[in-house]
């Protein structure tokens, strides 16, 4: 019964995907006879959504109740597996993952339809009276059902997989009894309830500003307005990724036991890739924005981010690669090989045919501007972009073509990481305090007087303090220089709102994150990659590790730390056997309780292997890590421990949800002026109503106040 519900929600969310492809492309193409057609493609996302929903609870049902009938529950369930894991193994599989991704896929079709309803309404109402300044249908009345049409077509892929290898609705008969349970290490710890979650909703996001560059593409109609609009859907989708590679960090830090946050693991570069393409995007659309240029770049970005998603889902479900990430199915990846051929191909076809649109007569005045900060921004994030794929495929391509299993590692990454993060951080400090078109040398030394001086006696303090790295010196001095510009760009914009508005501090300072919070959130984002570099720097920099076996009794001093070893426990637990020591943990004398890392047998795991869980205590100063590494059985009075201070690490994660809240704010709404006023008022007035621009930001009254010239700085309220 639930297998056929299940799979019958499937089928129904791929005929919806075919309705909102075939419908959505003759409202955004054909010129007649369209109202009907939008209409449909919106009420199609919203039953796609439906469906998808309608499966996501049916799989969970049987999740829940171990209904080991449907095939998927019978590969990932158990009943010994506690009931939070049971629910989140939706995603610990291959064919459950799938769905996660197409119920997420489905919930961004109709997010995106229903946020576009008075846009479509608007064009019914009126009858097609509405036109733009050309005389021509108002391009977002066309571009919204043909978004939709591409999310469709994406739709159509995912939910044919569901619909066919990717079943995870099929019937095991006779049913088992019993099932293995999850992969061991997905259910060692609660935060991969968070992890992929986030990652699924950054990933699938990337779908629909793909979806505006194929419709802007496919229309012709590839402005400012195209730009705003996706740009907000970007910035959601890059806080999703953003969040998830983070949670994955502080993951893969609570539960291997290696002591590190990121290994340049394949599926970690698989997830970073797109998240540096969709980054740079964010940069060059506003100079998109203002001045017309890189519009082939920001489609090729936009397009380029998507395929890297896609990429990224190869790699993890293919089964090319080993990784504790990878599932090992992978009867999907020439599926998905074929899949990204297709969007490739058509894109760079659409992109050719539509070339003579994407001139534009706009050029850089001046090297130093920040136009040439954001393309020199882009530039650096792009080829970081090319050597992390490189070192991620090219172990592959070797292997394909001459068979040898080879391994690129950390060495050659973090050779290629750090200097390129270096320059990205010190052109943060650089592009904000640069105006538009061209600086002069005046405004040059006002705005970085401090800034430079800041970073000069940093560095210079850190080396008085007997700090002798290079590196991490460097990243102190460009810190301090990234957030006195921060402060100087803040500090500006509280002056000119308590001028302009008789605002206090808090009020002018609300005032800057209400009307122009994609601005200043940007700000925000950039304190919490500040914070995340230096956490990086220090931690990496004065990590230090021991590893001993001791007797009960004895401790292992290292750092201002001190671990003395108690005794040895098992317990006996539904799901697995666990054995464990317990630690006393002293710092500088002074006790801090008890530490107590574990080794996890899982009773379902066929293989049998043991799962190791260290104990963690943080600080904002530094974390003590403890992983027990053997328990002697002939003699239950030693234990083998390895401990690592790591200083710092904590603000990693800090600066992840710094990065979140000023995501947050970027993409906060703010007012606008709905399109429905301007219909009702058309129908008032009985005519055609020019109507060049749907929706008005509020914030772009203030817009036109930012800084393009040095005379009008002590002006800007941004």
């Amino acid at each position: 019964m639930l297998s056929a519900l299940g799979y019958g929600s499937v089928l129904a969310a791929l005929i919806a995907a075919g309705i909102m492809a075939l419908a959505g492309y003759h409202a955004g193409l054909a010129r007649r006879n369209i109202e009907f057609a939008a209409t449909l493609t919106r009420r199609a996302a919203y039953f796609g959504f439906f469906a998808m929903t309608v499966g996501m609870l049916v799989m969970e049902i049987a999740l829940l109740t171990h209904d080991f009938s449907v095939e998927y529950v019978a590969r990932v369930g158990s009943h010994e597996t506690p009931t939070y894991y049971t629910a989140i193994s939706l995603w610990s599989s291959l064919d459950g993952s799938i769905l996660f991704w197409g119920w997420i896929l489905a919930g961004y079709g109709a997010l995106f339809a229903f946020t576009r309803r008075s846009e479509i309404d608007a064009h019914q109402r009126v009858g097609g009276r509405v036109v733009a300044a050309d005389g021509g249908l108002v391009p977002s009345l066309k571009t919204t059902p043909l978004v939709i049409a591409v999310i469709g077509t994406v739709g159509l892929f995912f939910f044919g997989l569901l619909a066919g290898p990717a079943n995870p609705f099929g019937i095991v008969s006779p049913a088992p009894l019993n099932g293995p349970g999850p992969n061991p290490l997905l259910q060692n710890h609660p935060l991969m309830g968070l992890h992929p979650p986030m990652l699924y909703f950054g990933f699938v996001g990337m779908t629909v500003p793909f979806a505006f560059a194929i419709a802007g593409l496919l229309q012709g109609n590839i402005e400012a307005r195209w730009i705003r609009d996706s740009r907000r859907w970007m910035v959601a989708a890059w806080a999703f990724l953003t969040m998830g590679i983070i949670g994955g960090g502080w993951w893969s830090y609570e539960v291997l036991g290696w002591g590190g946050a990121w290994a340049w693991d394949p599926v970690e570069n698989a997830s970073f890739l797109p998240w540096l393409t969709a980054t740079a995007f964010l940069h060059s659309a506003m100079v998109q924005k203002r001045g017309g240029m890189l519009k082939t770049w920001n489609l090729s970005l936009m397009i380029g981010t998507f395929l890297l998603t896609l990429l990224g889902t190869f790699l993890t479900r293919s089964g090319v690669i080993d990784s504790v990430h990878a599932f090992t199915e992978g009867v999907i990846g020439p599926l998905f090989l074929g899949f990204m051929a297709i969007i490739a191909l058509g894109s760079l076809t659409l992109i050719g045919w539509r070339s003579n649109r994407l001139y534009t007569a706009g050029q850089i005045e001046s090297p130093v501007s920040r136009e040439s900060a954001f393309i020199l921004n882009n530039l650096l994030l792009v080829g970081f972009t090319f050597t992390v794929l490189l070192g991620t495929m090219f172990p592959l391509l070797i292997e394909a073509i001459r068979g040898d299993r080879i391994s690129v590692g950390p060495p050659y990454f973090n050779m290629v990481a750090s200097p390129i993060g270096l320059a990205l951080l010190f052109l943060m400090g650089i592009g904000p305090a640069l105006p538009w078109r061209r600086a002069t040398s005046d405004h040059i030394k006002k705005s970085f007087r401090w800034p430079i001086l800041l970073g000069v006696v940093t560095a210079i303090a850190a080396f008085l303090l007997g700090m002798r790295q290079l590196l991490p010196t460097i990243t102190l001095a460009f810190a301090a220089f990234v957030l006195t510009t921060i402060v100087q760009e803040f500090a500006m914009g509280i002056k000119a709102r308590r001028k302009l508005a008789n605002r206090s501090f808090v009020g002018a300072l609300l005032d800057l994150f209400s009307r122009n919070g994609h601005r200043y959130g940007g700000y925000i984002v950039h304190v919490g990659v500040v914070v995340i570099a230096l956490a990086i720097s220090v931690s990496w920099t004065w990590k230090t590790e021991r590893q001993e076996t001791l007797r009960a009794g004895e401790r292992l001093a290292i750092e201002d730390y001190e671990v003395e070893f108690v005794e040895v426990w098992g317990i006996e637990e539904p799901q697995r056997f666990v054995i464990g020591a317990t630690f006393e943990t002293f710092r500088n004398g002074k006790p801090l309780g008890q530490e107590q890392p574990r080794l996890n047998i899982y009773h379902r795991d066929p293989s049998q292997q043991t799962i190791g869980t260290p104990a963690v205590r943080s600080s904002l100063s530094s974390d003590l890590y403890l992983t027990l590494m053997a328990i002697d059985q002939d003699n239950l009075e030693h234990a083998t421990v390895r401990a690592i201070v790591n200083p710092g690490i904590v603000w990693l994660w800090i600066g992840g949800m710094i990065m979140g809240i000023g995501a947050l704010i970027a993409i906060w709404p703010r007012g606008k002026i709905r399109v429905r006023a301007a219909s009702d008022q058309l129908l008032a007035d009985g005519g055609t109503y020019q109507l060049p621009s749907l929706d008005i930001d509020s914030s772009a009254k203030t817009e036109n106040l930012e800084r393009t010239s040095p005379s009008k700085t002590e002006k800007s309220i941004e």
